[in-house]
Order: C-alpha cells, then sequence, then structure tokens
C-alpha cells in the first residue's frame, strides 16, 4: 500500500514538472501572473511557470491582417455608400494587451468599424474615390492613438472598396461626361484666341509691308492654280497691277 502510495506521489510530481515548463515561439511572449497579480513577461525559449501559483498568457507579436466588415457610411455630400478596409496590427506590448483589454482583437475591430464611418463621414464621395491614400492615412492615425494604451500598434488601414449605387454611378458617368465636354470647349476656345491673336499679328505685318501682300496674293493664286477641274475667276487688286506697272516700265 505504501509503494502504490509513493508511486502515485512520484506520477503526481513528474506530471507537475513536466506541467511547469512551456516553451514559447521567437514570435511569442507569456505573460505570467502569480497569485492573479502580473508578475513579468517571459520567452521567447523555455519558460518555468509554478503550478497552482503561477499562470501564463501567450500572447503573438506577429503581425494580424484584421478584415473590418463592410459599413454603411453617408458622405458629406449625403452620399449613402458601402465600405469596406483591412487594418494591419501587432503587439507591441503583451502587458497592456492582456490586462488592460479583454480581448484586444475584438476591440480594435469594433475601434475600426466606428472610427471608419466617422472619418469618412467628414469627406465628400470624390475625395472617398479620388485620395484613398490619405483617408487611409487619416484612419490609421486615429486607430493608432486610441489603441496605443492597449500596446497595439496599428501599422497599415486600407481601404478596399467603396461601393455606391447604380443610379448614383450613372450620375457620376453624366458629371464626368459634362466635365469633359466642358475641358473641350474651353480647349476650343483658347485655341480659337491664340489663332485670332497669329492672325492679327500677320495682318499687320502685311499691311506694314505690301510688298508682303503680294507675294502672299501669289502664293494663293499658285495654290489655287493647282485645281485644274474649276474655272476660278480671281480679282486682281489695284496696287498689284500699279505694281507690275512700276516693274516693267
Amino acid at each position: 500500500m505504501f509503494e502504490f502510495g509513493f508511486g502515485g506521489v512520484a506520477l503526481v510530481m513528474v506530471a507537475l514538472i513536466a506541467a511547469s515548463f512551456r516553451i514559447l515561439r521567437e514570435y511569442e511572449r507569456g505573460v505570467v501572473f502569480m497569485l492573479g497579480r502580473f508578475w513579468k513577461v517571459k520567452g521567447p525559449g523555455l519558460v518555468v511557470v509554478i503550478p497552482g501559483i503561477q499562470q501564463m498568457v501567450r500572447v503573438d507579436l506577429r503581425t494580424v491582417v484584421l478584415d473590418v466588415p463592410t459599413q454603411d457610411v453617408i458622405s458629406r455630400d449625403n452620399v449613402s455608400v458601402k465600405v469596406n478596409a483591412v487594418v494591419y496590427l501587432r503587439v507591441v506590448d503583451p502587458q497592456k494587451a492582456i490586462i488592460e483589454v479583454e480581448d484586444f482583437l475584438n476591440a480594435t475591430s469594433q475601434l475600426a468599424q466606428t472610427t471608419l464611418r466617422s472619418v469618412l463621414g467628414k469627406h465628400e464621395l470624390d475625395e472617398m474615390l479620388a485620395e484613398r491614400e490619405r483617408l487611409n492615412l487619416d484612419i490609421q492615425q486615429v486607430l493608432d492613438t486610441q489603441t496605443d494604451a492597449w500596446g497595439i500598434k496599428v501599422a497599415n488601414v486600407e481601404i478596399k472598396h467603396v461601393d455606391i449605387d447604380e443610379s448614383m454611378v450613372r450620375a457620376i458617368a453624366k458629371q464626368a461626361e459634362a466635365e469633359r465636354e466642358r475641358r473641350a470647349k474651353v480647349i476650343h476656345a483658347e485655341g480659337e484666341l491664340q489663332a485670332s491673336e497669329k492672325l492679327l499679328q500677320a495682318a499687320q505685318i502685311l499691311a506694314r509691308q505690301p510688298e508682303a501682300m503680294q507675294l502672299r496674293y501669289l502664293q494663293t493664286l499658285a495654290a489655287i492654280a493647282g485645281d485644274k477641274t474649276n474655272t476660278i475667276v480671281f480679282p486682281v487688286p489695284g496696287d498689284f497691277m500699279e505694281l507690275l506697272t512700276r516693274h516693267k516700265v
């Protein structure tokens, strides 16, 4: 009976000793509590935990990709859109991540959803579509500031999709088409203005130099003479005849 009892105690001791050894990987840390109070952060490698007196909670330090569910957002110009995003975060202080918040992943996810709606609601639809990088940075900075007390570092935020209603898509297409027409008209008007300025300059130069006007007249005659399918009556200016007579004499 004594031998059986001694063997049982030996087995219990071996089991306790085996349970006291924990191995933490390079990317893991152990938050150790002694009699319910925080003691220290251990790891990586071999860690000894006294059974019944100490408890250890494992914390993963690798970057976590957190998918933010689709959120209904009302933009500043009263357009309803559906937006989803992805958040990249990691634990930088295991003690705070375990003690300051019950579930840091769930807490960060809920905070990301409210922050996404809050930040995007301050901007118009055009900004959501054209300035996504700046909005990503704004959301990341707000999240990183609020999660710092939990020992969480938000490294990056990426808005994945901004979905709008079909009617709004058609309205945006019409707006884009109107904008292209406006630019085309402006470019055409600018071209007409530049052409008129050049024509005015040419007319002023020809007015100061009658010989230049006669040369231009001859060039026009040569250009028209190349077309032999039509009979062309071209008026001859009197000053041109005077110029020819003067040279003939």
